[in-house]
């Protein structure tokens, strides 16, 4: 480590922000933890039997955020690029091997999220016994809407979870359907990591996922929390 004064080799990046809704606020980005195979159905759908001994987990970089609204193009190097619509949760405070009901203590507030998978390049992973990231972790891949604080919206256990593709419905559900709830959650992570503000936690996809193409608009939306957009450029 040099001491005295440096300069960095390049301009570093703009740190990915999540507007706060209601407010003037940013949520600054620290890291996205996903949740693989949370509703049953999902898990059916994608031909796995449901894990109830534990939670898994992937991650996608921050600089993957995108915000709701946005048109962005077709995912390069997939020709099977699907939907996953998403209760998205926002971490406040730091956290550190604590307990379900010291969990909501750390929650800062919710957003719909859609997490964005090349599933043709996941799948291929999966039955090679190899990582997702190929699938998950790409640019424009974590789409979110703004985020409501806890405060405004309560603890969120329950509420219809849906999505839509050019006004058709695809995705339906209910926050209670998760395999594992939100407290149950970040009780685990936070075994494995130090949760810090600025985390989130995309908790997984109810059935109905599937492919999007070029020109396809996709909305969502999340009782108590609201809508999310997302267009894939024609």
């Amino acid at each position: 480590m040099n001491s005295g004064h440096s300069t960095l080799v390049f301009s570093a990046p703009p740190l990915p922000t999540v507007p706060v809704k209601g407010t003037d606020l940013q949520f600054p980005v620290n890291r996205i933890f996903c949740v693989g195979r949370n509703y049953e159905a999902h898990a059916k759908e994608m031909g796995m039997a449901v894990d109830r001994e534990a939670p898994f987990y992937f991650i996608k970089s921050a600089s993957s955020i995108v915000a709701s609204g946005a048109t962005v193009p077709y995912a390069p190097g997939t020709s099977n690029l699907h939907h996953e619509m998403e209760l998205v949760v926002a971490i406040g405070q730091a956290a550190f091997c604590i307990t379900e009901e010291a969990a909501p203590k750390v929650i800062y507030g919710y957003a719909c999220g859609l997490d964005m998978t090349r599933r043709d390049l996941q799948f291929k992973a999966r039955d090679k016994g190899r990582p997702w990231d190929l699938g998950k972790n790409f640019e424009n891949s974590a789409v979110i809407s703004e985020i409501v604080r806890v405060s405004e919206s309560g603890l969120i256990d329950s509420g219809d979870i849906s999505l839509s593709v050019n006004e058709e419905q695809r995705q339906y559900g209910n926050i209670s359907d998760l395999i594992w709830n939100v407290p149950e959650l970040i009780a685990d992570l936070s075994k494995y990591y130090h949760l810090q503000p600025g985390d989130l936690l995309y908790t997984g996809t109810p059935a109905g996922v599937g492919p999007v193409e070029p020109g396809d608009v996709i909305t969502g939306s999340i009782d108590q929390v609201g809508e999310i957009e997302f267009t894939i450029a024609s």
